[in-house]
């Protein structure tokens, strides 16, 4: 069953992997010579790049898109401790794909994340899950969220970022994420199972998720497609999302207050 708004429901194992992925980062260290010469060792290393090479980094940066939207609007970058998402308007993304509409109605706001088709969407998270997960390329899925309010109060528990993006910066990121979606030769997208909290739904994604291709690497290449200087690669864990918006956001204050400006964002 679903659980309240932002509450995944083994919150317990996002906390272990979060534990595996920081042991992983911090032991990737230029190994010495000696282990090269292993032959055993250059079979492993081969056949790990082989499977990588193998996936898809789908979804891509977007650099350019068809949609257009008349005015600036604010997006809310969100933290579950694990996962990052956005929380977008819901109108603009509604009109690209008008089933959302139909599955969520009139909500004001939609929140969007994509991991890992088996993780993402297990009812209870093991060991080897998560390591799967991590070092096996597999599937992807987009979970969507109906949010009722503004984000930053419906999530209060959470880390929440927000960003004020011109019409064409938001324009790339609702392109973005409109491409992370799998859709069939009908251009309909393909629902999966239900989402982990709140009013949820899981959808078939477009992209195999593996170590370097992770929800936060996703998140990553959204804020670059809406222009933010921001590299996707190594961006493995939410903490480095969302380091990087509050020394972004720090920066951009510091700037307007200089220039006794400050950025304009209007409402859908």
């Amino acid at each position: 069953m679903p659980t309240e708004a932002g509450k995944y429901k083994s919150p317990l194992a996002f906390n272990e992997a979060e534990n595996i992925f920081q042991i992983f980062v911090k032991s990737s260290r230029p190994a010495p010579r000696k282990w090269f010469s292993d032959p055993g060792h250059r079979v492993i290393l081969f056949i790990s790049l082989l499977i990588v090479s193998a996936c898809s980094t789908k979804p891509h940066v977007l650099k350019q898109t068809e949609i257009s939207v008349p005015t600036s609007q604010e997006v809310y970058i969100v933290s579950h401790g694990w996962h990052t998402g956005f929380v977008v308007p819901a109108s603009t993304i509604r009109s690209q794909i008008p089933q959302l509409y139909e599955r969520f109605g009139d909500t004001p706001y939609l929140e969007f994340g994509w991991g890992d088709t088996g993780y993402y969407q297990a009812e209870e998270i093991s060991s080897g899950l998560t390591m799967r997960a991590i070092f096996w390329p597999t599937g992807s899925v987009i979970h969507a969220v109906a949010v009722p309010e503004r984000p930053d109060i419906h999530f209060p528990d959470n880390e929440v970022e927000v960003l004020c993006l011109d019409n064409h910066q938001y324009s790339l990121l609702i392109g973005f994420i409109e491409h992370s979606f799998y859709k069939d030769n009908d251009g309909n997208i393909i629902k999966s199972k239900i989402g982990n909290y709140g009013d949820s739904q899981f959808y078939k994604g477009e992209g195999d998720y593996y170590l370097m291709n992770t929800c936060n690497t996703w998140t990553a290449k959204g804020l670059k497609s809406a222009g933010l200087k921001i590299s996707p690669a190594f961006k493995i864990t939410a903490g480095s999302i969302m380091g990087y918006l509050s020394k972004h956001n720090k920066a951009l204050t510091n700037r307007n207050t200089v220039a006794r400006e400050a950025p304009s964002c209007q409402g859908n």
